[in-house]
């Protein structure tokens, strides 16, 4: 440790507390890995504020001294962002775990940044409301780290992304300043919009101390149309009709057979031995209307598989449900061996894009010759490749190839990089290529401005977002 990095640390315990600052190397090893397969740097400390106050006390000292810092929550970022990339602190959010305030007749939520997603839908319950956005680590994500990446998750096909419920929130900057944006109301015209240059940042311009979310009733009645398809066309092609006719689904995901193999067990379903893919779609309403739409989905899909299956029963929903968010853990019983890893690639297109799309990356899939399985948010264009890697120099060289040729599909088809798992350290090269294509290069330089007027000492998340040499 540096003298600096020593009288750093010793500022930190002497002005937030002992207690809530961690520098033990045992305690500090978990904190250089998050979801993803990337390793960062072990930490000079970890840093455990219980208020708004003493993150802004952690930040003014960092900042003085010049010591990085990296926010984290849960630790579920699939890419890299919640890990160091540079000598520094880790400033954990989770002991910010309190819901403040909660107006069910304004309809929004009050809550800290270590508030679990699933905590959070537990208590709305109650009041037979939900918070939309559900990425499938729900049971572990927070809602600072989904803000942090503008997370969308299965039901994004209907009420879009983190961004759409975010109201307002609280945010302490790399100065140790803190900052208010947004409002409690639905409507605001007040110049420029800091509630939406926050979302999505993941932690590079302020640490969020407090949200205020939007919520939604409840659906009424709903159901689960299930297909099953021997091709990847046409599934796309399903989906891409279901949303033509005007049909905008709760939920619609896709998985091909490796992913069907390994949750088959906890979905329970009979899988017909031609099955190569599926297709799941949620619909709700009241209940007339409601078998409308279920047999208006069945007639799309019966056109393009040749098996349709509808499911009621609430219990069996959740299971299916449950199991298809365990898709990411589930596949990795399937590496070969303990030291394989399993990156999941993150690209979206628009939907009338969706079935060349798919047919293009398997065929890089087979072309590259790495073991790969596809699921997704098939309803918002969302496909994640979920690519089985070796852990060695040429395993990582043959992932990043593949990882580059999904991307440009994505691209060529008027889509992006990533939908909803952030930048991070992963895909930096890939996001110049997307504004590079777009010849639109500038838009980062743009991008790299707002960072330093925000951090002019640039010591928040260093080395995310941006590709940045050491």
């Amino acid at each position: 440790m540096q003298v600096k990095e020593k009288n750093a640390v010793s500022e930190l315990v002497n002005t937030v507390g002992k207690e809530n600052i961690l520098t033990a190397k045992e305690e500090l090893i978990p904190y250089m890995k998050d979801a993803s397969y990337i390793e960062g740097i072990m930490p000079l400390a970890l840093c455990l504020p219980k208020n708004t106050d003493q993150v802004s006390d952690i930040m003014r000292i960092c900042n003085k001294y010049k010591i990085n810092v990296t926010a984290r929550s849960g630790g579920t970022s699939l890419t890299g962002s919640s890990t160091g990339s540079f000598s520094g602190v880790i400033l954990s959010t989770m002991n910010l775990n309190r819901i403040l305030d909660m107006d069910i007749s304004s309809r929004y939520i009050v809550c800290e940044p270590g508030v679990r997603i699933d905590t959070l839908n537990s208590e709305l319950r109650k009041y037979n409301f939900f918070y939309p956005p559900d990425p499938a680590s729900s049971r572990a994500s927070t809602i600072g780290g989904s803000l942090s990446t503008n997370a969308g998750g299965l039901r994004a096909v209907r009420y879009g992304a983190t961004k759409e419920w975010v109201l307002g929130m609280e945010v302490v900057l790399p100065t140790g300043d803190i900052i208010r944006t947004g409002e409690y109301t639905l409507k605001r015209s007040a110049g420029y919009d800091l509630t939406a240059l926050m979302i999505g940042s993941e932690g590079t311009l302020g640490i969020i101390t407090k949200a205020i979310l939007k919520i939604e009733p409840l659906p009424e009645a709903t159901a689960r149309i299930i297909g099953f398809y021997s091709d990847i066309k046409s599934v796309g092609k399903s989906m891409d009709t279901i949303k033509s006719q005007g049909i905008t689904p709760i939920m619609s995901e896709f998985m091909d057979l490796g992913t069907i193999n390994s949750i088959r067990k906890a979905m329970g379903l009979e899988i017909p031995d031609y099955t190569k893919f599926l297709l799941m779609v949620d619909v709700d309403s009241p209940s007339e209307a409601l078998e409308k739409k279920i047999g208006a989905i069945q007639n799309i899909m019966s056109k393009f598989s040749r098996d349709v299956i509808v499911v009621r029963d609430q219990k069996r929903m959740d299971e299916i449900y449950a199991a298809r968010k365990g898709a990411y853990s589930a596949l990795l019983e399937q590496r070969e061996n303990s030291r394989q890893l399993v990156v999941i690639g993150d690209v979206i297109v628009p939907s009338s894009q969706l079935a060349d799309s798919l047919e293009e990356i398997e065929e890089y899939v087979k072309k590259d010759g790495i073991k790969t399985t596809l699921f997704g948010h098939i309803g918002d264009g969302n496909i994640h490749a979920n690519m089985f890697m070796d852990n060695t120099e040429e395993g990582r060289k043959k992932m990043e190839k593949l990882q580059m040729d999904i991307a440009k599909v994505a691209i060529e088809h008027n889509g992006s990089v990533s939908a909803e798992h952030g930048i991070g350290t992963e895909k930096n090269l890939l996001l110049y290529e997307e504004y590079r294509a777009r010849n639109s290069l500038y838009s980062l330089e743009i991008m790299k401005l707002i960072k330093k007027a925000f951090d002019p000492n640039n010591i928040l998340n260093r080395g995310k977002i941006f590709y940045e040499p050491d």
